[in-house]
Parts: C-alpha cells; structure tokens; sequence
C-alpha cells in the first residue's frame, strides 16, 4: 500500500506509523465502574469499508495524517494534514 503523503508525495506504507482511528472518544468518568473502563480501553470498532485513520509519517517529514482508506481493498481515497483535518482528528 502506498499513501500520498502531502509534504513528501507517494510513500510506502512501511514509512508510516498507523495510530488508530482518527476520532474522539468519551472518556469515562472516573467513578465509573470496571465494565464500562474495560470496554473504553479495549474495545474499539473495526468496520468493514471506509475509514478515517490517524498515521505518523515516521519515515519521512513527522507530519501526522489523517488518511481516509477503504479497509477492504486498501484503496485510499484522501489524505489530509491532521491539522487541518475536520471531523474529529485525534
């Protein structure tokens, strides 16, 4: 997989460090009990499609992205600075 990094162009998927999915989650409170802290830890979503992901160009310029990809054919569809990302970049 190759993602079109925005500073340094068409990088190698290995140059990058994937973070996750690039929203925000609620937090629990802290009186909350076990169960709800176990599933805020460890449990996270993991759809078959499109998704916006949040990767550290770690190989090459530091600039952390924002890249929406289809999880099924690994077909990225865009690529934004997460800076500038809108819609809950972490």
């Amino acid at each position: 997989m190759r993602i079109p990094c925005p500073i340094c162009g068409d990088r190698d998927r290995r140059e990058f460090y994937y973070q996750g999915h690039a929203v925000m989650l609620d937090r629990p409170a802290p009186d909350t009990g076990e169960t709800v802290w176990d599933d805020y830890l460890h449990n996270r979503e993991n759809p078959a499609g499109d998704t916006r992901d949040l990767w550290y160009h770690d190989g090459g310029c530091g600039a952390w992205l924002v890249v929406t990809r289809n999880t099924i054919t690994h077909e990225i569809k865009g690529v934004e600075l997460a800076r500038d990302a809108k819609g809950g970049a972490a």
